[in-house]
């Protein structure tokens, strides 16, 4: 089996995963960043991370924290299969010689083309997804227009193509690159510098998985530090009513949610962005290694 065949199955698994492990947690950030700002004297939908999941299960039952999950996980395989295709064929691209440890920056730079490549597949499965978790949120809008709420990930696509053609299935492509590109650039580089922290130099095969855990678990943390608020921007983008929009773009989104909830605004739902991002990137990288290593 080739290299890019071995990478594509690897990052299958590990795709698979974190789905797994972090799907609920994504559910609970895109309810909380794309509610809408209460009216002066009224309260918010939901009073914080804890009261979202309680208010989701108590409306739909436990099954509601995986809503939306078909639409990534569908395309899981995909996803990640070309993030770690791409990356590996980055790798290959850098190495001064067949085998060589890369550094870190290197590293950075096949994290950030990966970034890019993904990008084009990451923005419809996420505003399909996105507009699925929001739609209790966005439930009393549509009831008050007696509009009828898709019921899936296929539905969610016909709606958007009736009202925007195939274009608006990469509503908040902008945003996503701003997300992807630098996100997996640091991602792996974090991944790496902490592995070869541990190791003690280039050479990290004889790490154990509990090493790749914490490596996974602070990649993913450092991951959402820096990208969060670009996050927040392509969620409300991918949310809003193609029809009458409230946001005309990024800059815009940007503009309106710091003038509306100031900049704590741009971090709405990090905790559970957060909680999700040490697990479920741990899992990732656990998961694909150990495939990845089993392959040869």
């Amino acid at each position: 089996m080739g290299n890019i065949a071995k990478d594509l199955t690897a990052g299958t698994v590990g795709g698979v995963a974190n789905l797994v492990v972090g799907h609920p947690f994504d559910t609970i950030k895109v309810k909380l960043q794309s509610q809408p700002s209460p009216a002066p004297g009224h309260l918010p939908k939901y009073a914080g991370a804890l009261d979202a999941v309680k208010q989701t299960i108590a409306a739909e039952g436990p099954r509601g924290l995986y809503k939306g999950m078909g639409a990534p996980l569908a395309t899981v395989a995909a996803f990640n299969a070309l993030l770690f295709a791409v990356r590996g064929q980055m790798e290959s691209l850098l190495r001064s010689e067949p085998g060589a440890p890369l550094t870190v920056k290197q590293q950075v730079v096949a994290g950030a083309g990966a970034g890019f490549a993904v990008s084009f597949l990451a923005c419809p499965t996420e505003l399909i997804k996105c507009r699925l978790q929001a739609q209790s949120s966005l439930a009393e809008a549509a009831a008050a227009s007696s509009v009828a709420l898709p019921k899936g990930p296929l539905d969610v696509a016909k709606h958007v193509m009736k009202d925007a053609g195939l274009k608006g299935l990469f509503k908040g492509l902008v945003p996503t690159m701003g997300r992807e590109i630098p996100g997996n650039a640091i991602m792996f580089g974090v991944y790496e510098a902490v592995k070869q922290y541990m190791a003690g130099g280039q050479d990290t095969s004889s790490l154990g998985q509990g090493s790749l855990i914490l490596a996974g678990g602070l990649a993913g943390g450092a991951l959402w530090l820096t990208v969060y608020p670009t996050d927040v921007v392509k969620s409300v983008i991918q949310v809003d009513d193609y029809k009458k929009p409230r946001f005309s773009g990024s800059i815009d989104a940007l503009k309106k949610i710091v003038t509306a909830d100031g900049v704590k605004g741009l971090y709405k739902g990090f905790g559970p962005a957060m909680a999700r991002s040490v697990p479920a990137n741990a899992a990732t990288f656990v998961a694909y290694e150990i495939t990845r290593s089993a392959m040869g």
